[in-house]
């Protein structure tokens, strides 16, 4: 999958689990397969992508990366079992997802000045 395709499909799928996490509240029977849909689009993403670097902290961010779409997947699962949950899982992941993209472009940018 090339960059452009797992940028777009990224960007799609977060707003899918935005919209749900934010329509969950009107207990629309839709929310939870929107939610899925979006967590499984940002796993494809996450999964699909190989860090081929010797950088060690930018291997552990990748690996971040993926556990939180993961987090997001189990998510949506708690979120079919009407288990409130999925709201903490949520919560990690998108502190996870904020961590990793704060640090990621700052160490690869260091990592290319060498």
């Amino acid at each position: 999958m090339n960059d452009k395709t797992r940028n777009t499909l990224f960007c799609l799928s977060a707003l899918c689990v935005l919209v749900a996490s934010a329509l969950y509240i009107t207990q629309w029977a839709a929310v939870p397969y929107i939610f899925a849909v979006g967590a499984a689009g940002i796993a494809v993403c996450r999964l699909t992508f190989r860090y081929e670097g010797n950088n060690f902290r930018l291997k552990r961010l990748y690996r971040m990366e993926t556990f939180s779409a993961l987090l997001l997947v189990a998510a949506s699962w708690f979120m079919f079992k009407a288990r409130n949950e999925w709201i903490l899982l949520l919560t990690v992941s998108a502190v996870l997802q904020l961590y990793t993209a704060i640090l990621i472009p700052r160490l690869s940018e260091k990592d290319t000045h060498r």
